[in-house]
């Protein structure tokens, strides 16, 4: 039997608050996420604005609250202008991003009343183009979308049909400028100083926006860090969040490096924090710049390449719809527990993406949609992991990893609620043995499991398909308990936890 993994919590002893921003996600103009996803006029769910009610339904579900639009590698070719005013009258465009046709059938307003109709907790967090445009066409943007009225662009949008002014306050200062596949690529010269420049006329509109400058694409970017560094040397005072992307697959059938991807996440974190402090002690400000975490997930990238270049500009095409595995599902979750155990810097989030592009939703055209095995982690932590972050030091048995080294077989966070509430999440990374887990409570007034939530199964590659929509779902653990101030666990094979406490 494997020695237990074991951590003390106290309440004195904490990472931050969890802001809920956390649980933000994605929406882009790529493959099928907006149009037979998200909208889809004469579905039999369809409402009057063509929104899929079966969607809206699962993702309030899901528990989203920020979602960044309307890209991605997308936006470094938008037009704005092109996706608001009578549907019929917008202009059709070729997407380099994605090699298809956009035909903005869906464009700015619809994305609102979508947020709208999910409830107050939706926050927009919209992106500029600062690849192939700049300062003016950002100015315009958040003229059109945020000025009350008495201006062209104000009054424009009154005339579409939107009165009431959308009030966005996050704002992308563009994507991925650091990677040579952007459309207008830059050099961290190039666009600290636009940016810089985007985000200082942005608040003379308005002092209270809150602006996110990109960071590099990847930790394995050649110019990873340096680009922080000198993108932050411009931009520093004028801007609130650095941006940070990482997806992760399996490679090569190195299925234990795959499960211990967050050991990446979690050290991409914490260089990008000491490269932004670096660089606020060298400029001797006493602002601290937070980090947006707005595209995460398992992606199998080395599969989409060839598929995309094969395209020849079709309209909403089925791209990157990957079906994720209890395998897949394990490593999300441990994905989302990384992003908990630094609340106290990543203070925005965004599963990329929402919807059918490597996605927790997935939808047929004019039929059903359903719950990838992904979806189940995301909404456990969402509505069970708001409150405070209680600090976890893992004392766990270890395995060894290609990638990575020595690893520890326990992967665990825990948030403490406002009503005093606490709930462990927990990954065990072993493929084939059960993990004892023994947790001492110290000062935190539990006496009761609530429940424990496992997803696991024998099959690791089993998932939820159209046909079998609901094949792999959470399933209640059985001989957990409480006695004596330690909860004692026994974690699945290659499973996600929740345990919660009262």
């Amino acid at each position: 039997m494997t020695r237990p993994a074991r951590f003390t919590l106290h309440p004195d002893f904490t990472v931050g608050d969890v802001d809920p921003r956390l649980f933000g996600s994605f929406v882009e103009h790529l493959g099928r996420c907006v149009y037979t996803g998200i909208h889809e006029p004469g579905h039999p769910t369809a409402d009057e604005s063509g929104l899929r009610g079966d969607v809206l339904g699962l993702v309030r579900e899901l528990g989203v609250t920020t979602v960044r639009y309307p890209g991605g590698n997308f936006v470094s070719g938008y037009k704005w202008e092109d996706s608001v005013g009578p549907v019929d009258e917008r202009p059709r465009r070729l997407d380099l991003a994605w090699r298809s046709t956009e035909s903005n059938r869906f464009g700015l307003s619809e994305y609102v009343a979508f947020l709208r109709k999910l409830g107050p907790q939706a926050e927009p967090m919209m992106a500029v183009n600062l690849g192939t445009r700049g300062v003016a066409e950002a100015l315009e943007l958040q003229e059109y979308a945020n000025h009350p009225s008495g201006t062209a662009l104000s009054d424009l949008r009154a005339a579409h049909g939107d009165k009431e002014p959308f009030g966005i306050k996050l704002w992308c200062l563009g994507n991925e400028m650091d990677g040579p596949w952007q459309t207008g690529h830059k050099t961290a010269e190039e666009y600290g100083r636009v940016a810089a420049e985007t985000a200082r006329a942005m608040r003379q509109i308005d002092p209270s926006v809150q602006l996110v400058a990109c960071g590099s694409s990847s930790q394995a970017m050649d110019t990873f860090g340096s680009w922080e560094a000198t993108v932050l040397a411009e931009a520093y005072d004028l801007v609130d969040y650095v941006s940070l992307h990482a997806y992760y697959e399996e490679l090569d059938g190195d299925r234990d490096s795959f499960l211990a991807s967050a050991v990446d996440m979690e050290s991409f974190i914490e260089n990008v924090i000491a490269t932004c402090d670096h660089v606020g002690a060298r400029l001797k400000s006493k602002k601290r710049i937070n980090l947006s975490f707005d595209e995460w997930n398992v992606w199998y990238l080395s599969k989409s390449s060839a598929q995309v270049a094969a395209l020849n500009w079709p309209e909403a095409p089925r791209l990157l719809e990957d079906n994720y595995t209890v395998t897949d599902a394990v490593v999300f979750g441990s994905l989302m527990i990384a992003l908990l155990r630094h609340a106290d810097r990543v203070t925005v989030a965004c599963l990329a993406q929402l919807v059918n592009v490597i996605a927790p939703i997935m939808t047929e055209p004019g039929g059903p949609a359903w719950r990838q095995t992904t979806f189940f982690p995301f909404a456990q932590a969402s509505r069970h992991g708001r409150g405070q972050v209680l600090d976890v030091r893992v004392d766990a048995p270890t395995y060894e990893t290609a990638k990575y080294g020595e690893v520890p077989l326990l992967h665990a966070t825990a948030v403490r609620a406002d009503d005093g509430t606490v709930t462990v999440f927990a990954v065990n990374r072993d493929r084939s043995a059960p993990l004892p887990l023994e947790v001492t409570l110290s000062g935190l007034e539990v006496e009761s499991v609530i429940e424990h939530s496992a997803l696991a199964d024998s099959d690791p590659e089993a998932r939820n398909t159209l046909e079998e929509p609901e094949r792999v779902t959470p399933h209640a653990a059985t001989g957990t308990t409480l006695r004596d101030g330690v909860l004692h666990a026994t974690l699945e094979p290659m499973s996600w936890n929740m345990i919660r406490l009262a």
